[in-house]
């Protein structure tokens, strides 16, 4: 099994290790959420009477904690609602939870309570055993976090690493890692490591062959900040070094290498976009502020990496690709929530509009958002294009934007979550299914590209001559797709999309469409 490290708390059927792995991560959204596997084909209840335990409404046991919380909240400014409960109430409260507002409540396995250590083991064996029509789990983004890593990530991009992002070419021996890009002005990037590096040897283990897993975990995924570890990385040159590096808390940007690319046919404009958190509305608002100026007349976004996030991040970009035309009056995602309409919302609630305004979360809200007026659009796209950024495609398709995607077939992940936290652990469960203006949201095994192009780590992002990219670009000028070459690199990366395993192993927070109560 393809594993991963998750976030604080989280846990996860796939987070057992990151390397001695040889199957596929379970899922681009994070996988398992702990606790066991449930088989196919074991009985179904109504969840009013599950087990024979009995019912009780998630309100009259919410903050009940076998490990209660104390003094304000430093996050809402409020004192925490913890009370002396146990993990007997810490269970009741994730059954009811699961039972009011789970997507699929009503293909929960009988499982009991009593059988789970943890309320998060417990948690993960509390979704439907179904399968997509690929074969894929219907629900392979059950996951928790916890609540204070969950919103530094979320709301401000901070977490502790080192500042690149892997991409894990071949998780089974013999390994091959490499990095996918850096963050700026972390230590990754003041050590000079670029996209395309391979990763050796982590504090003299070598990665390819090593067994000594536990070690290369703890290398790869530092738990606190101050930790040095040492990376032998071989450059896209064929020259090999060793740095020391030492883990820091790193504040994530997610748009970067915004460019305008002269063609024959007039402006492309580009600009990498990695993740639909906070501090992202700020920056889209200036690439696209950047872009128009540029007068661009065609853009290329990617997304090969984007996780998902912040549905409104993902609206406030969409609007600012399209016309006022495409946008006005329209629905850029509504949300079908289960027979329960577990958070009494009007019909009205449940609509996402094409946000025109900022929302506020790294911007005064309010603010009038800039537009290209595009009617279309290249997405660069691979098996890390997850949820939100899948709604920025659904969605411009919905209102008759054309989307072209270029690199391989998407993730596939048309839900979302209301996150909540309860006694120090944020709680996502599947509450919603986004489909677009015209009613659509039935990609549950992904997008399949306009051209399949393998990804090219020997190019960096935004250099026209980068395989997606170039792809795209010719794409644009011939309506041609391009003719792969036979290189065994790029035979192997084809196999791995084509799998729609994903290569970056992220937080699963990383990787939502998520939305804040009304």
């Amino acid at each position: 099994m393809r594993g991963f490290r998750t976030m604080g708390r989280a846990r996860s059927a796939a987070a057992v290790a990151m390397l001695a792995i040889v199957a596929v991560l379970a899922g681009c959204g994070g996988g398992g959420g702990g606790g066991a596997a449930v088989p196919l084909g074991v009985a179904l209840v109504t969840p009013a009477t599950a087990n024979g335990e009995p019912a009780v409404a998630s309100s009259s046991v919410a903050g009940q904690c076998a490990a209660p919380r104390f003094g304000v909240d430093t996050d809402t400014g409020a004192a925490f609602p913890d009370q002396p409960g146990s993990v007997a109430t810490e269970k009741s409260w994730v059954r009811a939870w699961i039972d009011e507002t789970y997507l699929w409540f009503d293909e929960v396995p009988s499982v009991r309570a009593a059988d789970f250590a943890t309320p998060i083991d417990y948690f993960g064996a509390l979704k439907t055993p179904k399968l997509t029509a690929s074969g894929n789990a219907k629900d392979r983004f059950h996951f928790t976090a916890d609540t204070a890593d969950y919103r530094a990530l979320s709301r401000n991009g901070i977490e502790v690493g080192y500042g690149f992002e892997l991409a894990f070419l071949s998780a089974a021996p013999p390994r091959d890692l490499r990095v996918a890009y850096t963050e700026p002005g972390t230590p990754a990037s003041q050590a000079a490591i670029g996209r395309g590096a391979k990763v050796i040897a982590v504090d003299g283990i070598d990665v390819a062959e090593g067994a000594d897993v536990a070690g290369l975990n703890a290398g790869l995924r530092p738990a606190r900040e101050g930790e040095a570890h040492s990376f032998t990385l071989r450059a896209p040159d064929g020259i090999d070094r060793t740095v020391t590096l030492t883990a820091t808390r790193i504040t994530r940007t997610p748009v970067q290498n915004v460019e305008t690319i002269p063609t024959p046919s007039g402006r492309v404009g580009y600009l990498l976009f990695n993740d639909h958190m906070a501090t992202a509305e700020v920056q889209l608002i200036a690439a696209v502020n950047q872009l128009k100026g540029d007068g661009i007349v065609d853009l290329v976004i990617d997304m090969r990496y984007n996780g998902g996030g912040l549905l409104d991040i993902a609206s406030e970009l969409a609007y600012m690709v399209s016309s006022p035309a495409a946008t006005t009056g329209t629905v850029f995602e509504r949300m079908q929530f289960n027979s329960k309409n577990p958070f009494h919302l009007t019909a009205a609630q449940m609509i996402v509009p094409f946000r025109s305004t900022s929302r506020g979360f790294s911007v005064p809200a309010g603010l009038p958002l800039p537009q290209l007026g595009l009617s279309r659009v290249t997405v660069l796209t691979g098996p890390d294009t997850c949820s939100a950024s899948e709604s920025v495609v659904n969605s411009l398709r919905g209102v008759g934007v054309a989307v072209n995607l270029i690199g391989d077939t998407t993730c596939g992940k048309p839900y979302g979550f209301y996150p909540e936290d309860n006694c120090g652990t944020t709680y996502f469960a599947i509450q919603f299914q986004g489909v677009n203006q015209q009613g659509f949201g039935d990609y549950g095994d992904g997008f399949a590209p306009t051209c399949t192009v393998a990804d090219d780590f020997g190019h960096a992002l935004g250099d026209p001559a980068e395989g997606l990219l170039a792809a795209a670009l010719g794409f644009r000028a011939t309506g041609a797709c391009p003719v792969q070459g036979p290189s065994k690199a790029d035979v192997g990366r084809s196999k791995a999309e084509t799998g729609n395993v994903p290569y970056l192993i992220r937080p699963p927070a990383r990787e939502n469409r998520i939305v804040t109560r009304p």
